[in-house]
């Protein structure tokens, strides 16, 4: 499989962003706060214009973007739809996002498109058939992608890779970078019983241009073990905290996202979390120099409160 040569790279500052959410657009445009960066989901900006549209652009105008998309399905058996695609190559073109991002799962299943995104069975034919998905990707709107490791609560019985060689795999089959979502990997490892710690340690971090934290909600399966569910409805939490310091002292600082897409909490709350991850990027930050647009947004992390 050929790499799609001549493509926009992933160039976010490696500084803390947060999730964009109507609730906070008035906030952010009021006091413009020293945050780093802002995501959002491309699939809430897919109509032509009104009140989404117009907060983003004057967001957009001081801030670096990020598009994490959560539809194209890019793990299901057929190719990513051609009409939301398109809608995501119009963002992309719009919004001129310093990242675009999606995830390891399926979500669709001909016309029909679900509330969840859906684990897939690590096979040699599971990773031709991403790995074909991501260049078609990468091809349509010109930019690198960075593919999500999942959050998991059932495990295939056949597997012809582990998690992170597939991810290895894939990497390698496309150029594609990879988003390490922190939290996924505690929800995971403790859903199937592995070390995370041994699973941040094996990641391949150099494919790494982004990380996302976020809230993970606790419970029990039949048996009464843990079972955890990757909620983002809630503060990230001491242990997930750790993983991500053990992250970063491994990878050295990278743009680092706090999700929290339910049960959404005021601004302040929310830019609190950020804080909290912009201590531990300043911690190591002599690991690693200023990216350009690093350098275009720096006076932005003067007015951190």
């Amino acid at each position: 499989m050929k790499k799609t040569p001549n493509l926009k790279e992933t160039n976010l500052p490696a500084r803390a962003g947060v999730g964009l959410k109507a609730e906070h657009y008035q906030d952010i445009c009021e006091t413009s706060p020293g945050i780093g960066w802002f995501e959002v989901h491309p699939e809430n900006y897919m109509g032509a214009g009104g009140a989404p549209h117009h907060y983003l652009t004057k967001i957009r105008e001081n801030y670096p973007l990020s598009l994490h998309g959560v539809g194209l399905s890019i793990g299901g058996s057929e190719p990513p739809s051609k009409e939301h695609l398109a809608r995501v190559k119009g963002l992309v073109g719009r919004y001129q996002p310093e990242s675009f991002s999606e995830h390891l799962a399926w979500s669709s299943h001909e016309a029909g498109f679900f509330n969840d995104l859906l684990p897939l069975p690590l096979t040699e034919e599971t990773c031709q058939t991403v790995s074909e998905h991501i260049d078609h990707i990468q091809t349509t709107i010109g930019q690198k992608m960075l593919l999500e490791n999942p959050s998991t609560y059932v495990a295939f019985d056949r597997q012809d890779f582990t998690e992170i060689e597939f991810l290895k795999e894939v990497v390698k089959r496309t150029g594609c970078g990879l988003l390490l979502d922190v939290n996924n990997v505690f929800v995971s490892c403790t859903n199937h019983e592995h070390d995370p710690q041994d699973y941040i340690k094996n990641f391949p971090m150099e494919a790494v241009g982004e990380i996302h934290l976020g809230g993970h909600a606790p419970d029990e399966d039949d048996l009464g073990n843990p079972l955890l569910i990757d909620a983002h409805d809630r503060e990230v939490i001491d242990d997930v905290w750790d993983l991500y310091d053990q992250a970063i002292s491994q990878k050295g600082p990278v743009a680092t996202l706090i999700e929290w897409d339910n049960d959404v909490p005021t601004w302040e709350v929310l830019f609190s979390e950020a804080k909290r991850a912009e201590a531990v990027l300043e911690k190591y930050k002599n690991q690693t120099t200023k990216t350009s647009s690093e350098t275009k947004y720096l006076g932005l992390k003067e007015r951190v409160a």
